[in-house]
């Protein structure tokens, strides 16, 4: 099987190259350099060159608080490069797996989400993100969406380095206290992901498409996550920071809304796939393992 990647040099795409590759996958990945998602017109010409068996979108526009200044940008991204991959998908017969967000949701759910809730996204990241699942279930009929949430990792940028940084730097760091939600190791994600694509060969495609979520088992917060960060770095690190503080959401005013409370429930895909759900705390304790071994 002949899997394209796209967005191969991103956070979850390089995760997503090297669990597949240890798996002796055909694997082809494409970066911003080869394919920019805000020009959707060249989509068919690269996926005709790459004859792929099977297309992970792991490419998104991700910066949810710039997202609110350049909405038409985000937009071009987010849903329209999504719906022209489902339609050439379609065209040519191909799978595809495509990975969307907790942010879809409003975070007013006392419960975590399951994937048939109804979505109400208070951002405009997420709501372009709605966009675009909806268009690939409009031009698509075999699809795999897997939203995910807080997603982190050794690459790019997320939550765990820079918590990582400024407690090195600074003595104390102040964390939102009051928005809730599921830490997700990207490495986890991409095996996920390979257990999906494993059913979707080993059953000739007759996989049961649809919707899915995939995130640390467990809920917490931002403060609480960062805290837990430290105490694991400590170990590792002699660090800087003597207190994590936490703070409301209205102390750290951002341009974009944050849902409150965007818990996923992800029963269904293990379930479905067999896959394994770890706890957030178990996941980031071999994350920062990982992050020391290889930087210090």
């Amino acid at each position: 099987m002949r899997v394209l990647v796209l967005g191969k040099s991103g956070m979850l795409g390089r995760d997503v190259m090297d669990t597949f590759l240890e798996r002796e996958f055909n694997v082809l990945g494409i970066d911003r350099k080869e394919l920019d998602l805000e020009y959707p017109s060249r989509i068919p010409r690269v996926l005709k060159n790459a004859d792929p068996d099977i297309v992970i979108n792991c490419a998104a526009y991700t910066n949810v608080d710039l997202a609110e200044k350049e909405r038409e940008k985000a937009m071009r991204i987010n849903r329209d490069s999504p719906g022209v991959l489902a339609e050439t998908c379609n065209a040519f017969g191909i799978p595809l797996i495509h990975v969307s967000t907790d942010y879809v949701f409003d975070g007013r759910s006392s419960r975590p989400y399951k994937e048939n809730d109804p979505v109400c996204p208070v951002n405009y990241y997420g709501l372009t993100k709605k966009e675009g699942e909806d268009a690939i279930r409009s031009n698509l009929e075999k699809h795999i969406i897997v939203r995910t949430s807080w997603l982190y990792g050794r690459h790019g940028k997320n939550f765990v380095k820079t918590i990582l940084r400024l407690a090195a730097e600074r003595s104390e760091i102040r964390v939102v206290a009051d928005q809730f939600g599921s830490p997700t190791w990207a490495v986890e994600l991409a095996r996920a992901l390979l257990k999906v694509v494993e059913t979707i060969w080993r059953t000739e495609n007759k996989a049961p498409w649809g919707t899915y979520h995939f995130a640390g088992l467990g809920e917490t917060s931002w403060y609480k996550f960062a805290e837990e960060i430290v105490k694991r770095a400590k170990k590792y690190q002699d660090l800087t920071v003597r207190r994590v503080v936490p703070i409301s959401t209205d102390q750290y005013p951002t341009p974009a809304t944050r849902p409150g409370r965007s818990t996923l429930d992800s029963t269904k895909i293990s379930e479905t796939f067999g896959v394994t759900l770890t706890p957030w705390e178990e996941s980031l304790s071999l994350m920062i393992k990982e992050y020391y071994d290889e930087n210090l």
